[in-house]
């Protein structure tokens, strides 16, 4: 995109609007005492009451505020209070009034600087046509609360982490603005798949068109009948510039696509509709090309303000069909919306879609609390998900807690939303309550979102983890003492930023500054698989001095991490005399390369379980540089030219057909090749150590709930001591029509048991891995006696410093 600029529409005198209010309180009794209900008044009240140290108001002190955007890092855009946060705190400005900042801008201070020190915040706008407002007073302010959502927030800001949440809101009508020139380029709505296209030429040399592009989040319900079906939002551009020479070309990726047999084909189509008002009518477009479920339109005549609308229409229905639904594979996307931060009591919201694009964020303006309607308030996106619904019909929603510290209230726990709704093609909502039991420490949980067809057996659920409770406004937030020195795994390359430079793997011999001597000869009639063996006097090259608990052959004892002809693996702290570098004799028998170190503590994943669509994904997200992947997985002849259309547009994508061609290729040669241990090496030699991590940590939780089946109930109550109706509420979702939870599904529970508590742990993903590990040793009939993969994990997870350290110069990095 080019030379994009954004603004705000405002320009008022408030000269005369505060000369009005200080004559007022001269004349009025009750003046004093006005700022305890109204926050607009409060420095015009507290000026009247000390004319020394005046508090004045920010639209007062910078009457132009609202129309500039703030070049500060923590500048929001997105309402008249949060332009421009530094202007807020400054410590000279110590006239300005602390209740003129909201409970919202404070969190979101302690937010930026606790997650995010040095990141930009992309400059949204919203553009609002408020010069009416400017000779009425009290109609601006009415304009002004409603564009807040009536929730400025005047609360006791210690009283913040008893509140349900009412206070974090900022405003939601957000859509970008952009200006480009002679030379064209492409607008894309933030967390969608809407763009504008404008091609080179279609303004003249010197001028430039600003593309404003919004969607309107429920379609006109004229374009839902049995004929019809909207598939996308209502798309509003907007153009600056008529005086042009080319058309522009609106594509949206929408939500259905047409069946592939021939009655389907020819009975219906996806068509754009278009209009220059919001209301109608709409015409039909001709110039539209649609590829599976991505259509393209091309616009070419143009106004300021212009709307349109992707539906799919069938010509007429044949039984057996009934609705156009018939024709189409139809897709439902799903959002879980809510507070910012969790409290002891909150509401999520279930809200179904009628197009593919979920906003980050929604306004809920039906939240009741103690019997009574709140203001309107803006909710977070936690969670989303799509599935494919072949016609509509009544769907059942449940929501239920995987952690026993929280419940969902009894009456909200299932809820249906009817077929006649899903037709209308708006937003569908369902809200449930959730409760903290007893007076536990506050943490953030996950839930299990479970949404069933109620004439069919068709069942989807995805699991949703919740933001973390309201962080202290003193500071940044603590976490539980039980986490506060663990020792976490961090890696700059999961970072999301497309410019992620990755360093060059360095093939040669490990760097080792601590050894170990043998003080006896350790030989096994039976092979354990990452234990070592070795005799009396053997020097041992120590990776690190941190130890590791696991079983041996009966006993769990503790070990270092060791390397001894050419081979990883575990030695008995007491079997050992650690020396240094310097005190070691010999060490040709411990010397290892980075390549081969990267190889061997990759070698659990050649037995670990994994769900392929999972690892895509992640991976996909987290790997900035499809180029740095091909070239270690061995695809350095890779091109661009190698990309088909659908996968050359975003680099998750580019990433992601690497990955799958990878995985052909594995496939087709099985018994040499094994994709996740081949993927496991590529990112660790490319320095993607937290992507690792959180891989290891995943296929683990997975392939020990395999392992364990029906006795995941007896790790249950070591690791987190769950009683008998806890352990019932994890398997009532995946019990039979018997009422019995089929031993073959019993992984399920198992799954989603271990899944909340790892959750708890945040980003120590040793820790996790140790404590499983411990936990599992510890069972009647451990299965860690012959499944040794999770003690191969924790030597790859304690071996990950040690390889960065060699293979990766640090001369290079900052060159």
């Amino acid at each position: 995109i080019l030379n994009a600029n954004y603004k705000l529409g405002l320009d008022i005198d408030w000269s005369d609007v505060f000369k009005h209010a200080h004559a007022a309180s001269r004349t009025n009794p009750f003046w004093n005492e006005l700022s305890a209900s109204n926050p607009f008044v409060h420095d015009i009240a507290a000026s009247n009451r000390n004319e020394n140290n005046r508090y004045l108001s920010i639209l007062k002190e910078k009457p132009h505020l609202f129309s500039k955007v703030s070049s500060n890092r923590d500048s929001l855009a997105s309402s008249g209070d949060e332009l421009d946060i530094d202007c807020l705190l400054r410590k000279t400005s110590s006239r300005r009034s602390g209740r003129s900042k909201s409970v919202s801008d404070f969190l979101d201070i302690v937010d930026n600087q606790r997650l995010h020190p040095r990141e930009t915040t992309p400059q949204k706008t919203i553009v609002s046509d408020m010069t009416w407002l400017q000779n009425d007073r009290e109609a601006y302010k009415m304009a002004w609360l409603s564009h807040r959502q009536l929730t400025r927030s005047c609360l006791d800001l210690e009283a913040m982490s008893h509140s349900p949440g009412w206070a974090q809101t900022q405003a939601t009508d957000i859509h970008v603005v952009c200006k480009l020139n002679y030379e064209g380029g492409s607008v894309q709505l933030p967390d969608s798949d809407i763009n504008i296209h404008v091609p080179v030429g279609h303004v003249l040399p010197g001028e430039f068109q600003e593309v404003g592009l919004k969607a309107i989040l429920n379609p006109p319900s004229s374009f839902n009948n049995e004929l019809s079906s909207t598939i996308s939002p209502l798309i509003e551009l907007t153009l600056s510039n008529l005086n042009t020479r080319e058309a522009i070309f609106l594509e949206v990726k929408v939500a259905a696509k047409v069946k592939n047999d021939p009655l389907s084909q020819v009975m219906s189509d996806i068509v754009c509709f278009y209009s220059f008002n919001k209301e109608g009518p709409f015409k039909k477009l001709e110039n539209c090309y649609t590829y599976q479920d991505t259509i393209q339109v091309k616009l070419t005549d143009l106004s300021h303000v212009m709307y349109a609308v992707i539906a799919v229409q069938a010509n007429k229905i044949q039984p057996p069909a009934t609705n156009v639904w018939d024709y189409v594979h139809r897709m439902v996307s799903v959002g879980i919306y809510g507070p910012k931060y969790i409290h002891p009591s909150f509401t999520a919201v279930f809200t179904v879609f009628g197009h593919n694009y979920i906003p980050g964020k929604l306004t809920i303006c039906d939240i009741k609390k103690g019997g009574k309607n709140m203001p309107p308030v803006v909710f977070q996106l936690w969670g989303k998900h799509t599935f494919l619904l072949e016609k509509p019909q009544d769907l059942n929603i449940s929501l239920v807690s995987c952690d026993p510290d929280f419940e969902v209230k009894i009456e909200d726990q299932s809820k249906n939303i009817k077929e006649e709704d899903l037709k209308t093609g708006e937003m569908v909502r369902q809200q449930f309550l959730f409760s903290m039991l007893g007076c536990r420490e506050m943490h953030f949980f996950v839930f299990l979102v479970q949404i069933k067809v109620l004439k069919s057996s068709q069942v989807t659920q995805f699991h949703v983890t919740t933001p973390d409770p309201a962080p202290k406004l003193c500071g940044i937030i603590s976490r539980p003492k039980r986490l506060q020195n663990r020792k976490e795994i961090k890696s700059a390359p999961l970072l999301l930023i497309p410019t992620v430079k990755y360093p060059k793997f360095q093939d040669k011999t490990l760097s080792v500054n601590t050894y170990g001597v043998a003080l006896k000869t350790v030989l096994r009639q039976n092979k354990i698989d990452y234990l070592l063996e070795y005799f009396k006097g053997d020097t041992i090259a120590l990776l690190g001095e941190d130890k590791v608990k696991a079983i041996g052959q009966t006993k769990i004892k503790e070990w270092y991490v060791g390397i001894l002809r050419k081979k990883i693996g575990l030695v008995h702290c007491k079997n050992i005399k650690v020396i240094s570098k310097e005190q070691a004799m010999d060490i040709a028998d411990s010397e290892l390369t980075t390549r081969n170190l990267a190889e061997q503590i990759a070698l659990p994943f050649k037995k670990l379980t994994y769900i392929y669509s999972v690892v895509l994904s992640t991976v996909s997200e987290s790997v900035c540089d499809w180029r740095a992947l091909a070239e270690v997985l061995g695809y350095s002849h890779m091109s661009l030219d190698d990309f088909n259309e659908a996968h050359a547009d975003k680099e998750s994508e580019r990433v992601a057909h690497v990955v799958k061609r990878m995985k052909e290729d594995c496939h087709a040669n099985k018994k040499k090749r094994l994709f996740l241990y081949e993927l496991i090496v590529a990112l660790l030699k490319i320095d993607c150590q937290g992507l690792v991590a959180r891989l290891t940590q995943d296929t683990i939780i997975l392939t020990s709930a395999v392992k364990l089946g029906k006795y995941w109930r007896e790790l249950a109550e070591k690791l987190a001591r769950l009683t008998k109706q806890q352990i019932e509420a994890y398997e009532i979702p995946h019990q039979g029509k018997n009422g019995a939870v089929a031993l073959e599904m019993m992984w399920k529970p198992a799954y989603d048991f271990l899944y909340t508590w790892a959750a708890h742990y945040g980003d120590s993903y040793r820790d996790v891995l140790q404590d499983l590990q411990s936990a599992l040793d510890k069972m009647k009939n451990p299965v860690t006696k012959h499944w040794r993969e999770l003690t191969g994990t924790l030597i790859l997870v304690n071996c990950m410093d040690v390889l960065r350290a060699s293979a990766f110069s640090k001369m290079e990095e900052e060159e």
